[in-house]
């Protein structure tokens, strides 16, 4: 467990940025979840690994642009890490939210104000 376990790299133009990581990478992308979201197909697809995601920006802090490749760390109890997080000098962002068919996330900012989510995968989450 709290191992990584999703990248999203937050871009303002799709196209563009999908074209720059197939030319430059190889990549793949493929449309997933919500409009403006691709699953990158960095290497086998559904293999093991780190799942990596293209998607448009958005403002996890009011008025501050995500910037930056945003993490997500596989943690075995999302409540627990929450509280951990904030004993250790850390802000919610985002409160505890389910995803369905995925899990139990929560936003977290580290005290120096790096964004990272913290997940409880569980595929029978509604």
């Amino acid at each position: 467990m709290n191992e990584l376990s999703h990248i999203a790299i937050n871009v303002d133009d799709l196209p563009m940025a999908r074209r720059f990581y197939r030319d430059t990478f190889g990549w793949d992308f493929t449309p997933w979840g919500p409009p403006g979201f691709y699953r990158i197909e960095a290497g086998a697809p559904g293999g093991p690994g780190v799942t990596a995601a293209l998607q448009q920006r958005r403002d996890l802090l009011p008025d501050r642009p995500t910037t930056g490749f945003e993490c997500t760390i596989a943690v075995a109890d999302v409540a627990a890490t929450r509280t951990a997080a904030l004993a250790a000098g850390g802000q919610v962002l985002m409160e505890t939210a389910t995803i369905a068919g995925v899990g139990h996330l929560v936003w977290l900012a580290d005290p120096s104000g790096n964004v990272v989510g913290a997940m409880t995968y569980d595929p029978a989450a509604h």
